[in-house]
């Protein structure tokens, strides 16, 4: 019954008055706080360090194969990805072999967990005189190696200038391989 006082009694009550509009604030000038904000912001997600294995810190919670599209980056105008470090290292690489007269193309850079098993498998493994490393090892997995087309002029311009960039030729056999070992 008490119940039933009450919900008649909240009826009887008039409506609450809706309070009057505030008016709109005028734009306020951009702070420097908001500007360091926003430019931090446009910054690459990247620590650029390495753990005691050589795997970027940034990557590693990921698995080599398994690291997401956003967390890589485009290498210049090209549709490869790797590791951020790598890929504007890789970038500023081309640029200046092109400001050289040299032209270095890139065939590929990282490679998912599956298209490493792909390769293996029309390629055959490394150990046993193919060209692919076992799933799951390889350094284009983590977005730290591309794979690069490069004419005789272009492999000797790498050879006398990458490792100003971080790049080196660690695959016996495969001249086209260039992994980034940055001394971070």
């Amino acid at each position: 019954m008490a119940e039933i006082q009450t919900r008649i009694l909240s009826l009887q009550q008039p409506p609450p008055v809706a309070a009057p509009p505030v008016p709109a604030k005028e734009p306020q000038p951009v702070t420097a706080f908001a500007e360091q904000l926003r430019k931090a912001v446009e910054q690459p997600r990247t620590t650029a360090r390495l753990d005691g294995r050589g795997i970027p810190v940034d990557l590693a919670g990921f698995g080599n194969g398994r690291i997401p599209a956003d967390a890589l980056s485009r290498v210049g105008d090209t549709r490869h990805l790797l590791w951020d470090p790598a890929a504007r290292s890789l970038t500023a690489l081309i640029e200046a072999a092109r400001a050289d007269g040299v032209t270095i193309g890139v065939n590929s850079g990282y490679r998912s967990y599956d298209e490493q098993a792909h390769l293996v498998r029309t390629k055959g493994l490394y150990s046993r005189g193919g060209l692919a490393a076992r799933p799951g090892t390889s350094e284009h997995g983590w977005g730290m190696a591309a794979d690069l087309h490069l004419n005789r002029q272009a492999l000797s311009w790498m050879r006398q200038n990458a490792g100003a960039y971080g790049f080196v030729e660690n695959v016996p056999r495969e001249s086209w391989h260039w992994a980034y070992k940055p001394s971070l």
